[in-house]
């Protein structure tokens, strides 16, 4: 538990930077470079006032607690050594104590703030309702916080890049994932305020659906040489096929006869046998039937 008061290991010990590792439970991702030098730059003229908080974990290797920003700066001046405060804390309670400090501090963004929040309750292993109250949050402010989890990683980008709030990002989620972009481009480029953030994704969810267009091929010239292969092929296989087209006013004919190998109803009438007879044989017949 966190109001467990922590054992002390000792005073405030001189420490080298290079024993000290960084927490693997900073929820913190980015630093702001500038902001760091200005602390280094502090740091050289007054020294470090605030100690950083460590834990042991073997002999002659330190795990930092809380002071990032702090061991950073420290580096970044040239520091050998550096004051910092001896604790024993279990991981849960490690983890738990990084976040509470840049909680604090508002050093979070609100994406870090979730993610932070999350690991804390995979490391407690308990509800959000015991998180919240151990983190001294209501329940909704803290199942809010996880909601923007749901936000893909661009859209949380296009929002830390456009100075969106956390409301910006609540009202975007409203809407269909590749919609989202979109909205909180627009948000941010029209300067809405939150209030107008959620109009806006109102005004979008109530818009009657698109209806859904047939996609057609410009040049219906590919069309014509598909008919006129198809065509080709069939006579090419022996089939007689034709096609006749008409160029109309805005529009194109085709007319396409394909035989089917059935004659239509009707006498059947057979071919002549043999060769056909010459005028001579005719006339020859034609006595043999008078007399």
């Amino acid at each position: 538990m966190l109001t467990r008061r922590p054992k002390i290991a000792g005073k405030v010990l001189l420490l080298p930077i290079g024993q000290i590792e960084p927490s693997p439970y900073q929820a913190r991702e980015e630093f702001d470079e500038q902001d760091i030098a200005q602390l280094a730059a502090s740091i050289l003229q007054n020294g470090l006032l605030q100690p950083v908080s460590v834990r042991r974990l073997a002999p002659g290797r330190y795990q930092l607690i809380a002071g990032e920003r702090r061991l950073r700066a420290c580096k970044l001046a040239g520091l050998y050594e550096l004051p910092a405060i001896l604790c024993e804390y279990e991981d849960a309670q490690t983890a738990a104590l990084g976040l509470l400090e840049n909680l604090q501090r508002q050093a979070l963004n609100p994406f870090e703030q979730a993610k932070g929040i999350r690991e804390l309750i995979a490391l407690w292993g308990c509800t959000q309702e015991e998180a919240a109250r151990r983190l001294g949050m209501a329940q909704p402010t803290l199942n809010n916080k996880l909601r923007l989890l749901s936000l893909s990683r661009e859209d949380q980008n296009t929002c830390l890049a456009l100075g969106l709030t956390e409301r910006h990002a609540r009202a975007a989620l409203r809407l269909p994932g590749p919609e989202r972009k979109k909205a909180l481009e627009q948000m941010a480029a029209q300067g809405m305020s939150a209030k107008q953030a959620d109009a806006y994704v109102e005004k979008l969810l109530s818009r009657p659906p698109r209806r859904r267009s047939i996609p057609m091929v410009r040049d219906v010239r590919i069309f014509i040489n598909t008919i006129n292969r198809a065509v080709r092929l069939m006579v090419d296989a022996g089939v007689p096929a034709s096609s006749r087209r008409i160029d109309g006013e805005g529009y194109i004919e085709y007319t396409i006869k394909i035989p089917t190998g059935r004659s239509p109803a009707g006498p059947v009438l057979q071919p002549p046998q043999g060769p056909p007879a010459s005028p001579l044989q005719h006339r020859e017949e034609a006595l043999t039937a008078q007399r």
